[in-house]
């Protein structure tokens, strides 16, 4: 793992610099725990950690605490932070709420959406399109986190958006392999595209059937992807 800590030039507020390091160690083990390089189970031991970026420990420690807040982590006593198993069940819990709180996003969009957002989120599915043609489908991981930003920022409500974007992160640890797929993506996109044509219509109960599908498809491909049976294994001699 290999971070860019601080240059020569030196900071007036000594507080910026562990804050900085903080966030830098919390994006690149988030990102290792997302690609699996990190396996379901496995510890993080403070110590090794920040003998390889050569920080303290403090930071490390704080970026970890985010990392369990934000689901990819859990705390074990006496042990430290090991990587959450995947669980199925969890998958499936997921996809309910997000159904819901999509669905009221949507819903509250309708009446309080402007052209400015209408127009962004058709953007997005532009760009999104013309990145799978050239074979850039990797990227989508960011285009479709930007698009579901995008529509429950438009529903007015700041506590809605950030329950939307919880639950998307703890999501995404389970579908980042199957978004990295030309065919998902492609299926994913169609299912923008039906959001927004029920948004422009003002179609709210188009719009959930057009959410929960979106939704659906999300858990089956999941499901489709993970090796559930591999992942009960590895809960079985993770504990350590």
């Amino acid at each position: 793992m290999e971070l860019s800590v601080m240059g020569e030039k030196k900071i007036r507020l000594s507080l910026e610099k562990p804050v900085s390091i903080r966030e830098k160690v919390y994006a690149v083990v988030r990102e290792d725990i997302l690609n699996g390089r990190f396996s379901p189970g496995e510890r993080m031991v403070e110590t090794r950690l920040a003998e390889e970026v050569r920080i303290s420990r403090t930071p490390i420690r704080e970026a970890l605490h985010m990392l369990e807040r934000e689901g990819l982590l859990e705390s074990i006593p006496r042990v430290g932070y090991r990587v959450r198993q995947m669980r199925w069940s969890e998958v499936e819990e997921i996809c309910g709420i997000r159904v819901v709180n999509e669905t009221l996003a949507a819903r509250w969009a309708m009446d309080r959406i402007t052209l400015d957002e209408l127009g962004a989120l058709e953007e997005n599915i532009a760009i999104s399109e013309k990145e799978t043609k050239e074979g850039n489908w990797k990227s989508f991981v960011e285009r479709d986190a930007e698009f579901h930003e995008i529509l429950a920022r438009a529903s007015g409500s700041q506590r809605l958006l950030e329950l939307c974007q919880l639950l998307r992160r703890h999501m995404l640890r389970y579908r980042v392999k199957s978004l990295y797929m030309q065919e998902t993506v492609l299926q994913a996109l169609l299912g923008h595209s039906r959001i927004l044509e029920c948004l422009r219509k003002r179609d709210k109960k188009g719009i959930e059937r057009a959410i929960r599908e979106h939704l659906e498809f999300a858990k089956e491909s999941i499901q489709k992807h993970v090796s559930w049976e591999e992942e009960a294994r590895g809960s079985a001699g993770g504990s350590e």
